[in-house]
């Protein structure tokens, strides 16, 4: 399943310079919605990020509404194409190890993309409400259906399948977005690589070790 969504283009057919513009665009409106929120973020300040005239912006996003919209449709599709990834035909362990990794990839890359996402969903959703209750949901069910039968077929433990997904989600995205109280704890040594592979160390053997056939 793939759940790319189709990106919200202006009309007629866009130059290579409109498209990388629009890229910038939506990389800094990313930086300053994840960190104000949408209500505390402006115009003004997205274009100060994205280097470019707020009329320039403008003529790409008539909207900040617009603007939030597309950041979130990218965020979404790039989020959760690892999910739609995993492989029903596969070996258990080997998707869900390479599921986890990529999740904790990702929060480690793009922190704000999981934090904007989060906000989103402590206002109660109200610009991806649909998406959350059509294909997230459709998502979810199809790959808790595919852990469903490994665990009907004896290869990992029985456990629910949806609050697996859903453990598997914390304990991959806490690191982006409580990313400050972690930083306040493990300092700059959360920056490293041996600190990122620990972690996911850290998840797999609980997780895994968890789902081995008793």
């Amino acid at each position: 399943m793939d759940v790319r969504l189709r990106r919200k283009k202006p009309a007629g057919k866009s130059t290579r310079i409109q498209e990388v513009n629009r890229r910038i665009i939506l990389d800094a409106a990313l930086e300053v919605f994840s960190t104000y929120g949408f209500r505390g973020s402006t115009i003004d300040q997205i274009a100060d990020r994205a280097g470019m005239s707020k009329p320039n912006l403008l003529y790409y996003f008539k909207r900040k509404q617009d603007i939030y919209v597309s950041v979130l449709e990218d965020t979404l599709a790039d989020w959760l194409q690892p999910l739609a990834d995993m492989d029903p035909l596969g070996d258990p362990v080997t998707e869900l190890q390479r599921y986890i990794a990529r999740k904790l990839a990702m929060s480690a890359a793009r922190p704000e993309a999981s934090r904007l996402f989060a906000n989103e969903i402590l206002q109660g959703a109200p610009a991806i409400q649909k998406f959350l209750r059509t294909t997230l949901k459709d998502l979810v069910d199809e790959k808790a259906a595919v852990l469903r039968r490994w665990m009907t077929d004896g290869r990992i433990a029985a456990v629910d399948p949806h609050h697996l997904i859903f453990m598997i989600w914390a304990m991959t995205q806490h690191y982006a977005d409580f990313e400050t109280q972690v930083r306040a704890i493990i300092g700059s040594e959360a920056d490293s690589t041996a600190f990122r592979q620990t972690a996911g160390q850290a998840i797999t053997t609980l997780l895994l070790d968890g789902l081995k056939r008793r």
